[in-house]
């Protein structure tokens, strides 16, 4: 079924880059797994695979909520997750995430950030308190293709929220971190 969620996407979607893919799905589910996370909440849902390997890691009963700014995606990642007869843990929300943040009662076991890189730094500070200590926030493309280590263009705020994000990262003393080398770089969060 996620072959058939890639193969899509390459299909239907012209930056089809951004799909987690098999070995990043991996991952996700592997460390959902372990963490076993009644709550968890993805900033970036594009398709669906990544929801989908995160999901298949929640405990009895737990849910995933999902925020993806495109409606245009809504339906195909829907058609994968229930495919995957995960439509009963699986909750999607569609509008920007800085804006549905604060509307979020919910207290996150797991938080994984791959949505709009100029707001990673916003959506961290939104989402911090929410998290439960102990929990974890994984974020994706935080190495963002070796960009991060150069001044960036004044025109690429892209690679600019990237640096702010990692930055802030590096001096939260709330926090243990670690940066995966994982296709494009994942950032591994622990909320003391």
């Amino acid at each position: 079924m996620l072959r058939e969620l890639d193969r899509e996407t390459h299909l239907k979607s012209h930056r089809a880059r951004m799909i987690s893919g098999h070995l990043q799905g991996q991952m996700l589910k592997m460390f959902s797994q372990m963490i076993r996370p009644e709550w968890i909440l993805e900033l970036g849902t594009f398709t669906g695979y990544s929801a989908i390997c995160l999901a298949r890691g929640l405990k009895e009963g737990g849910k995933l909520i999902t925020v993806e700014v495109n409606d245009e995606l809504e339906s195909i990642a829907l058609k994968y997750i229930e495919k995957a007869g995960l439509q009963d843990q699986i909750i999607q929300l569609t509008g920007p995430a800085l804006e549905i943040i604060p509307t979020l009662q919910e207290t996150f076991d797991l938080v994984f950030l791959d949505a709009d890189k100029r707001e990673y730094s916003s959506c961290y500070h939104l989402i911090f308190d929410q998290v439960r200590s102990g929990g974890f926030i994984l974020a994706d493309n935080t190495l963002w293709g070796g960009k991060v280590l150069d001044s960036p263009e004044t025109c690429d705020a892209q690679t600019q929220g990237i640096i702010t994000f990692n930055e802030t990262i590096k001096n939260d003393p709330r926090v243990e971190k670690v940066i995966l080398p994982l296709r494009d770089g994942m950032t591994v969060i622990r909320k003391k």
